[in-house]
């Protein structure tokens, strides 16, 4: 490997004639002007733009693509995930838009990681601490581009998404558009990447036969971009995003590489040059009001509980207030769950049907009906949400793509997106008790309804059995030994919280929980967070966290643990059924502690979101409250 067999590594020159013709420029402004606005068009001149045209305003395109792709499609490196492989189309379709409308594109990357992929390895540890560390990035990359009058922001899944909208709320003060990078189709005659993360533990068990998990496994993304097919966190967030206003109107949920796709980002970019003329910020965007808006969509769509995270994050990064448990609590006892997709049923439509059936805007005008809306908050289109609302209630569109639809799948958009008075329950639950003092989080909505008593309370009593890991849980569940997990058992999964290991997701319990015949029947309590997938009754967020000194961290094998979740009025417990004193007393388990493999990058991480509010406050940096700490 010293030597090259590639004889035309000599054909070397130390000289070039350079960009032919004249930058622009004037007397004054190499008078005036700082020396890296004026080295910055001889940059662009560099990489080929035309010299005549470095006036024009600079517009900045971000984005989480990742991998390499050829034109036709096929990979020369892989990325992480669908969500992020074909972003990079949606980039050149909003960079072909800012420059015909007279603007100068650049682009900026930061690619993402694949909570699927990492699922039950040591990469989760970086998972929720990733999201920080790209929104910083994101904003690095915006202000080294000084000249930047606003910014498209494209990005697809569970942390690259949430991360592009708390750097574009922290950027408030140049108009920013967010492009959701949509969803994959559903396979023919396979399963959905929820229900395939479940094929370890299904063939354990032996529910199916290796050669139906290979073929399966093989199969499970329809097509090759798009995040996943159910209603998870990367779902969630672009139902948010458009929520917030940052979106345009039905732009949440699109089949990724389908022309309906691209046309959104071509308009996006149109739209981001009409935001700059009209001097509209994102701080005229992203207000109390429409952070609100996003809490009751949010709702209604029985999204996923990690925005209970990434909602506060987002209007801390917008300097508004973050919202609490109260707010949750309020919002979800008021809203009714309208949509039925994957994972929350009955039915679990994928959300390419739910795009079909009006998306985020069809939901809407659902809750404007119930007077539960903001419709005053301004939003990227130019126009309030009441405004776009009008135009989606009567436009060919909507007609169309549900028309569409029943053609395609034969569904009835109203099955799909419910009329108020044929709701669900609402989406989230927190329970207290004297396991959770400081509260904890289920998705209420998604427990089945067949270990839902009549009156709507789930309720459960049954032996802990008890994790100090991730790995030692999972094996119980795939075990056929006397160790494995049984009808009635509380899984008690502690340690994993920020402190302990990043705040990890456990979603390879919950998948194999739901599609084991025994899995309803098991319920789980861990201080760490679920996949947005996740259904059942499964608690997380329970805090104190153990390392923290909570309560979960005492409990034993075997001892006596009580849960109800009422599924009505959104309230809940999670108890130990004994003498709480005699817990107290007991040291906290003694295989308790930080994981060996914990990375330093995401020990910092969870100090400083510690001191920042925690996970209830939204793993943020609050620069104040980490300053005051270090001071004293």
């Amino acid at each position: 490997m010293l030597e090259s067999a590639n004889e035309k590594i000599y054909d070397l020159r130390t000289t070039a004639p350079g960009p032919k013709g004249q930058l622009p420029f004037a007397g004054e402004q190499l008078k005036t002007s700082a020396s890296g606005d004026i080295f910055g068009w001889t940059q662009n001149a560099g990489m080929g733009w035309d010299p005549q045209s470095m006036r024009r305003p600079n517009f900045l395109i971000l984005s989480t693509q990742g991998g390499i792709r050829r034109n036709d499609g096929s990979p020369v490196a892989l990325g992480y995930h669908t969500g992020h492989w074909e972003v990079g189309l949606l980039m050149e379709k909003a960079a072909l838009a800012i420059a015909e409308t007279g603007g100068i594109p650049f682009a900026g990357f930061c690619s993402d990681p694949c909570d699927g992929r990492t699922q039950g390895t040591l990469g989760m540890f970086d998972s929720l601490a990733y999201r920080n560390d790209a929104a910083i990035i994101f904003r690095r990359l915006t202000r080294s581009l000084p000249t930047a009058k606003g910014v498209v922001g494209v990005a697809t899944c569970d942390k690259g998404l949430p991360a592009m909208m708390m750097a574009l709320a922290g950027l408030g003060q140049i108009p920013s558009v967010l492009v959701p990078g949509g969803v994959t189709l559903l396979t023919q005659n396979g399963e959905d990447l929820g229900k395939i993360q479940s094929i370890g533990p299904r063939y354990a068990h032996g529910e199916i036969s290796l050669a139906e998990a290979a073929e399966l496994g093989c199969k499970a993304c329809g097509t090759p971009g798009g995040g996943c097919q159910f209603l998870g966190t990367a779902a969630t967030a672009q139902v948010v995003g458009e929520a917030l206003g940052l979106s345009l109107p039905h732009s949440a949920l699109s089949p990724s590489g389908s022309e309906i796709w691209l046309d959104l980002a071509y308009r996006s970019g149109i739209t981001l040059a009409q935001l700059h003329q009209a001097k509209i910020k994102t701080s005229d965007i992203l207000t109390d009001e429409s952070i609100e808006n996003a809490m009751i969509t949010h709702a209604a769509f029985g999204g996923s509980t990690n925005l209970v995270l990434h909602i506060p994050a987002i209007a801390h990064a917008a300097n508004l207030r973050r919202p609490d448990v109260s707010d949750w609590q309020r919002i979800n006892s008021l809203v009714p769950r309208l949509v039925d997709s994957l994972p929350n049923g009955p039915v679990g439509y994928a959300t390419v049907q739910v795009f079909l059936a009006g998306g985020v805007p069809e939901v809407m005008l659902r809750l404007r009906e119930l007077g539960l809306l903001n419709l005053d908050v301004l939003t990227v289109s130019g126009k309030t949400l009441g405004d776009n609302l009008e135009w989606w209630e009567n436009s060919q569109r909507r007609k169309q793509l549900q028309e569409k639809l029943v053609e395609l799948d034969a569904i009835d958009p109203n099955n799909v997106i419910r009329e108020p008075d044929k709701g669900f329950p609402s989406t989230v639950t927190f329970p207290m008790g004297n396991l959770a003092m400081e509260g904890s989080i289920v998705k209420s909505t998604a427990i089945a309804p067949e270990v839902v008593d009549d009156d709507g309370v789930y309720r459960h009593s049954g032996p802990a059995r008890v994790f100090c890991s991730e790995a030692d849980a999972i094996a119980a569940v795939k075990s056929q030994g006397k160790d494995r997990i049984q009808e009635g058992d509380v899984m008690v999964l502690i340690g994993i919280g920020a402190l302990g290991a990043g705040m990890p997701e456990t979603a390879q319990i919950t998948f194999a929980l739901k599609y084991l015949p025994y899995g309803k029947h098991v319920a789980l309590l861990t201080d760490g967070r679920f996949s947005g997938v996740s259904t059942g009754p499964c608690v997380g967020h329970i805090s104190p966290e153990a390392l923290a000194g909570g309560r979960i961290g005492k409990i034993q094998e075997g001892d006596p643990i009580t849960i109800e979740i009422d599924t009505i009025n959104l309230t809940g417990s999670l108890e130990f059924d004994g003498e709480v004193s005699q817990l107290d007393a007991r040291e906290l388990n003694p295989n308790l502690t930080q994981h060996a493999n914990l990375p330093d990058d995401t020990k910092l991480w969870a100090a400083l979101q510690h001191v920042s509010g925690g996970t209830w406050g939204g793993c943020v940096y609050d620069v104040e409250a980490i300053t005051k700490k270090l001071i004293d």
